[in-house]
């Protein structure tokens, strides 16, 4: 009977010894696993779960990847926003470097007080019309960013395509008459687009701007219209110089100045601003060679269902 008991606690305890080398081997082999993706992700940045079985471990496992993935998409959406951060800054303190020196240029011809009150007047004209170029910049760049982030909003909603138009037409007039452009209306057709005339004629008056700017004097600009199934195309074709094709994707960036741009005066916002607000209502702008090498800029708008 003791020779039985004695047996019997020798047979448990090499069974419990067997479950504990077991488990501890076991337990080794998820530490490693554990360790080796940990050192994976650290090296390459990439995951690998390993075996996919439906054990407390494995979906232990799988939590820590979904972290260690979120944890790395959040460090690389940092890194991407302190990128765009470094060159938004890079790009605006290019833009305000000219006209500030400008400003302070003027400002020591001033003072020395050599100049007539004619002079001195037109150097204060200088000195303003530069202010305003900076307080433009800086209204622009902040009012596309808010739109980007969603912290601007309008209202979207029916209203007249021409009446648009008429209000785009309007802000560039005096402009173009100075360089004696004409703008044509070429069949524009009455139609109700989805959009806010306020931002969309901004938008759009950004582009006749850009026309009339790029355009030689005496020139025409034509604006015409075509209804489509769901969109209103308004094509703004110029007699100007032209984009190159390489930089149709590229001329919609923000600061972007292609070579021809480079002889005029600019900021390369225009364009960027009037995308940004077309994208807001569901529409979007292409660009093109016109019928007699100009540039011709397409603007669609939703149409009223």
């Amino acid at each position: 009977m003791q020779t039985a008991m004695t047996i019997l606690c020798l047979s448990v305890a090499g069974v419990g010894l067997c479950l504990g080398v077991g488990s501890f081997l076991y337990y080794r082999r998820q530490l490693r696993l554990f360790s080796n993706i940990l050192n994976t992700f650290e090296k390459t940045g990439e995951l690998v779960e390993g075996e996919n079985r439906e054990t407390m471990e494995s979906k232990l496992l799988s939590r820590l990847c979904r972290v260690l993935k979120r944890s790395r998409q959040k460090e690389e959406q940092t890194g991407k926003e302190r990128q765009e951060m470094a060159e938004l800054l890079s790009n605006l303190s290019h833009q305000l470097k000219t006209p500030l020196a400008n400003i302070l240029l003027n400002t020591e011809i001033l003072k020395e007080g050599r100049l007539s009150q004619e002079e001195e007047k037109q150097f204060l004209l200088r000195n303003q019309e530069q202010a305003e170029k900076m307080q433009w910049l800086m209204k622009t760049l902040v009012k596309a960013s808010r739109l980007e982030q969603g912290i601007l909003v309008f209202d979207i909603f029916p209203a007249s395509l021409v009446e648009t138009l008429a209000r785009s037409i309007s802000s560039v007039y005096a402009l173009a008459r100075e360089k004696q452009i004409s703008i044509e209306t070429q069949g524009l057709k009455e139609c109700v687009c989805c959009h806010n005339p306020k931002w969309t004629a901004e938008a759009i008056g950004n582009l006749l701007e850009n026309a009339v700017k790029y355009s030689p004097a005496g020139s025409k600009i034509s604006i015409e219209t075509e209804v489509m199934e769901l969109y209103a195309n308004v094509k703004i074709t110029d007699e100007g110089p032209g984009i190159p094709k390489e930089e149709y994707n590229r001329i919609f960036r923000r600061f972007y100045r292609g070579e021809q741009a480079e002889q005029q005066e600019g900021s390369g916002l225009g364009l960027y601003l009037a995308q940004v607000i077309l994208q807001r209502e569901k529409g979007y702008i292409t660009v093109s060679k016109g019928r007699d090498g100009g540039a011709c800029f397409s603007v669609f708008l939703l149409l009223k269902e």
